[in-house]
């Protein structure tokens, strides 16, 4: 367990590859303790290897968790709490985009699942180790970021009545979508965590040089080996800025790219839409007795 004296710790999620990877290694060489998520057992075990060799007495281990099930997502929040008892800092960043309609084990649809409704679970059972932190640190301190896409401007809005769009399946669709609730969350974050001293953003990562759509259809993958991608420290140094700098803990609820707060979609906009959408969450959640 760390205490008040100890290094603060984030949770980033994603942290085995690509900008969650880079996010971590940017956090720990600024001191911080970082505890990481990723999908691939080899992968988890290779990140940890590589940051700990290169970064003298760095403070970061790997836990190995598939957010797309939301059982797994609730096991390893408490594996987060097994080991700590604050988090200063959670960086939501795992997500992808699938090739075709996939539905999990739980009987959910998988791009909803592993991009919103599991780091939406993660969150909810990490905000008592948020809230502990809040109350150690100054207002503003304590750090949610949700990555999220300038695909969400793509969605017209969530259709409540399909809010997976099982009925009306595409992988495009679904991709914007989940991008789309990614915003909304950090909105509603901001609104019910604001009396903690909470900071909730989202980011835009611009396109970046990873495995992101190594699982996309051909005509995603197409598109994207036509755009000029970045490595993935571009983008790791807007996502470690939000989770650190004292400029965005001075407001909440933003949506930033490359350290600056830009426009969302009208869609992302709704307050509404937000409150629904953590409401629907939740419900989605209870029928899986979670």
């Amino acid at each position: 367990m760390t205490s008040s004296s100890q290094p603060r710790t984030a949770v980033v999620t994603g942290a085995s590859s690509g900008i969650g990877k880079a996010a971590a290694r940017g956090l720990i060489q600024q001191g911080w303790r970082v505890v990481g998520i990723g999908r691939h057992a080899g992968r988890c075990a290779a990140a940890q290897a590589e940051i700990n060799a290169a970064i003298p007495d760095a403070r970061f281990e790997m836990l190995r968790a598939d957010l797309s099930l939301m059982s797994e997502a609730a096991r390893i929040a408490q594996d987060v709490a097994d080991r700590t008892d604050r988090v200063d800092a959670l960086l939501n960043n795992a997500g992808g985009v699938n090739n075709s309609l996939i539905i999990t084990r739980e009987g959910l649809e998988a791009t909803f699942a592993a991009n919103h409704l599991g780091h939406f679970l993660l969150t909810t059972r990490l905000l008592p180790l948020l809230r502990a932190a809040a109350r150690r640190t100054r207002p503003g301190a304590v750090r949610i970021v949700n990555v999220s896409s300038s695909g969400h401007e793509y969605s017209p809005g969530l259709d409540w009545e399909d809010l997976q769009r099982l009925k009306n399946f595409s992988t495009g669709g679904a991709y914007t979508n989940a991008k789309l609730a990614n915003v909304l969350f950090a909105r509603e974050l901001a609104r019910r965590l604001a009396d903690d001293g909470i900071v909730a953003h989202a980011m835009h990562p611009g396109v970046v040089a990873s495995n992101f759509a190594s699982h996309a259809d051909e005509a995603m993958r197409r598109y994207f080996a036509t755009l000029q991608a970045l490595p993935p420290e571009h983008a790791a140094d807007t996502l470690v800025w939000l989770a650190t700098d004292p400029e965005p803990g001075r407001v909440s609820g933003g949506y930033y790219h490359q350290r600056q707060a830009v426009p969302t979609s009208a869609a992302a906009q709704d307050a509404v839409a937000a409150e629904r959408l953590w409401i629907e969450s939740e419900r989605l959640l209870t029928r899986l007795n979670l």
